[in-house]
């Protein structure tokens, strides 16, 4: 197996790159020139630690789910970023983003968000710091994610509708690209995914591989040993699999699990299976896998979870499942839902959404007794129960959440 990291152009593999408009290209060589040498000098190290220990609260657990293991008769442990501060695993990135953005003098931050965790931990680190934060969020996700946009303004941020196209995280995610080249100089745009022009998904995996880093000296304290059989995580864009999965890119007998939203059903024209459906293709600056028409357009995703709304995936997971390196899963919305019933009656957490794909999974992978298997819990539920309530609302039966046969 070859050595998986980014080369000095942004590419893992044929995937990356920076596909930039030139109002945009001083901005982003100034981020590709410093980004390494400002991760790297001790004094931002130190302040990134001091926050991600006392404001964040890391290292979040990695918990033995006693009786989920049971019931999948095998060993089953869950990465609980759910138990950060804002509630999910995007505080990670925002802290370094805004620590990195202030070296650079900027004096005003733009975000994109589909759940809204990414925009909660900008507007978050924003009020930290004292800087003037806005936040684009698709129509549709404004509606199906009021708590956190209630959050984001509470937190001081400003929140500005996408109105075009699926008014979802690819729409949102348009109008902070627009929003940059229209105030190049003073404006850090602080990405919440491993998506976006080179250096964005290298930075973000960065910033978010404090997962795996915690997962390494976790695991031996529980097991005697750094890595685990499996590590399974959702994928949308894919910062908490990019950060979960860090540490272990390169140790072949790590499986890696990637769960994608199939929405309606993987071929019903309703899907986010990008791995599925996508083709090579550019969005969002960097060359990728993206559902796409035979001449470029791109095809609108969907999935209950907003999270996963996204009709592409970040290059680093276009390279690790293409290559073979990473097994693509792809989970329904009633598997997801039922999925995030199943985990609140046998463990009382109520997982996000996008968690709640990643846990489907189990359903529908190969293990054994013996294996040691992480299930990154990327969020909490807070945001969906609205979603969770209607559900079950509808007549979800009872005896149906509890069976092997429905998670």
């Amino acid at each position: 197996m070859n050595h998986i990291a980014v080369d000095e152009r942004g590419y893992y593999g044929e995937f990356g790159g920076a596909f930039i408009p030139e109002m945009l290209y001083p901005n982003v060589e100034e981020l590709k020139n410093c980004y390494l040498d400002i991760m790297h000098d001790p004094d931002f190290e130190r302040e990134f630690r001091s926050l991600l220990k006392d404001y964040v609260g890391r290292p979040s657990p990695l918990y033995l789910a006693e009786r989920l293991s049971e019931h999948f008769k095998t060993n089953i442990y869950l990465k609980r970023e759910d138990l950060n501060h804002t509630g999910a695993h995007k505080i990670n990135n925002t802290i370094g983003q805004i620590l990195l953005a202030k070296r650079l003098g900027k004096q005003r931050i733009i975000a994109e968000t589909g759940a809204g965790q990414h925009g909660v931990a900008t507007a978050t680190v924003c009020a930290l710091m004292g800087i003037e934060c806005i936040v684009y969020m698709g129509v549709v996700d404004i509606k199906r994610q009021a708590p956190n946009v209630a959050r984001m303004k509470m937190l001081g941020a400003e929140v500005r509708p996408a109105t075009s196209g699926s008014q979802t995280l690819k729409d949102a995610t348009n109008e902070a690209i627009r929003d940059w080249i229209n105030n190049p100089e003073d404006t850090h745009y602080i990405i919440g995914s491993v998506v976006g022009p080179h250096p964005y998904p290298d930075m973000v995996a960065r910033f978010q591989s404090v997962i795996s880093e915690e997962m390494k000296w976790q695991l031996e304290e529980h097991t005697g040993k750094q890595s685990p059989d499996l590590i399974i995580a959702c994928v949308g864009g894919g910062s908490n699999a990019a950060g979960a999965y860090y540490h272990y890119l390169n140790e072949k007998n790590v499986r890696l699990i990637a769960v994608e939203a199939a929405g309606l059903g993987v071929h019903s024209g309703e899907s986010a299976a990008t791995s599925v459906l996508g083709t090579k293709g550019i969005i969002h600056g960097s060359r990728t896998l993206l559902m796409q028409t035979p001449d470029g357009q791109i095809i609108e995703p969907y999935s209950i979870s907003a999270g996963l709304d996204y009709p592409g995936i970040g290059p680093l997971h276009a390279h690790l499942i293409s290559s073979g390196r990473a097994e693509a899963v792809s989970v329904t919305d009633e598997e997801a839902l039922k999925a995030g019933f199943f985990l609140a009656k046998k463990e009382g957490i109520i997982p996000a959404l996008e968690s709640a794909h990643a846990f489907s999974a189990l359903h529908k992978i190969d293990y054994r007794r013996e294996d040691v298997i992480v299930v990154c819990l990327s969020g909490r539920g807070d945001k969906d129960l609205e979603t969770y309530i209607r559900y079950l609302e509808g007549g979800v039966p009872a005896d149906s959440l509890g069976s092997a046969e429905t998670i």
